[in-house]
């Protein structure tokens, strides 16, 4: 399979193989409906080094089941019914206009999860790079072929899935402009569930097909092991402070954390390499001065593979 056919465009960024992973930081709802929150969480993916950040969109009447409308819950903002929180915590089409002016102004992409078909035409009105299918959508056919109707590409997202599950979703989205990730979906994750080697299984399975990963675990350590199984795409949720009011917070990284990570991805993809094995110009010094049998090796192959003439 040719590495051209698991690339994928977002916006001006090559994302698959050979390319930079493209690292996102997932605000979700974790701006608590605060536009200002929004800001410091772009702020801070900026800053990072992150490509993207990313948000959740829903329309509440439809996302929300009717019984759930009219049961009261304990919110920052008071005690209020679950439908008027939803409707709290969602961002409109003003917020988006300022968000998107906003991530222009820090040269950092945004886009979001669509819940709902509504939602996806909501994201349609502007230029997004990309669209992802959060795990629990996988199984909405209807949301999907929304999704690819828009020709853009789709991000798709595995946790909670079985593989015939996800199978059928990439039948309903095609494979030809998705990526795809693997995700536990537990907030946070165990270490010892986030069996990082599916990463891998996928990339089998779908050999046409890049493979991110989407994590929910606490640390950053997994998530660099992700990148060094080969993930293409990096998204961690992010947050202001982990205390913070909300469901997705404690699973969720703070500035300082998404700036190591950032950091430490960037090295690993510099350590990686290219898989070929070769001497490189820093090592014949060394090996002047440490080996003291020469071995089989002529200085021809040795100056050959150092990429050097024989000679210097």
């Amino acid at each position: 399979m040719s590495t051209n056919s698991r690339i994928r465009r977002f916006g001006t960024r090559e994302v698959g193989p050979g390319r930079p992973v493209y690292v996102c930081g997932e605000i979700g709802i974790n701006h608590n409906g605060e536009l200002e929150n929004a800001f410091k969480l772009i702020d801070a993916a900026a800053e990072a080094g992150c490509d993207a950040v990313k948000f959740q969109k829903r329309t509440p009447e439809i996302c929300t089941p009717r019984d759930q409308w009219d049961i009261e819950r304990d919110t920052p903002w008071g005690r209020m019914t679950y439908i008027d929180y939803r409707h709290r915590v969602e961002f409109g089409e003003d917020e988006y206009r300022a968000i998107d002016e906003y991530c222009k102004s820090k040269n950092i992409d945004w886009f979001a999860s669509p819940w709902d078909t509504e939602a996806v035409a909501f994201l349609e009105k502007f230029d997004v790079p990309a669209h992802k299918v959060a795990s629990a959508s996988l199984t909405d056919d209807e949301l999907l072929r929304a999704l690819r109707s828009t020709g853009r590409a789709v991000i798709l997202s595995t946790g909670m899935s079985t593989p015939k599950q996800i199978r059928h979703a990439v039948e309903v989205l095609g494979s030809d402009n998705i990526l795809m990730c693997h995700a536990t979906s537990t907030y946070p994750a165990k270490a010892e569930e986030l069996n990082l080697r599916v990463i891998n299984t996928l990339q089998q399975e779908y050999p046409n097909v890049p493979i991110g990963y989407s994590g929910h675990e606490t640390g950053l350590q997994t998530t660099l092991a992700a990148v060094a199984l080969g993930a293409t795409f990096v998204e961690r949720h992010i947050t202001l402070d982990r205390a913070m009011w909300g469901s997705d917070q404690a699973a969720s990284v703070e500035p300082q954390g998404l700036t190591r990570l950032v950091r430490d991805i960037r090295t690993i993809e510099a350590s990686l390499g290219d898989g070929v094995k070769k001497v490189y110009e820093s090592e014949l010094a060394p090996m002047k001065k440490l080996r003291r049998v020469a071995g089989v090796v002529a200085e021809a192959e040795i100056a050959d593979a150092a990429g050097e003439p024989v000679g210097v």
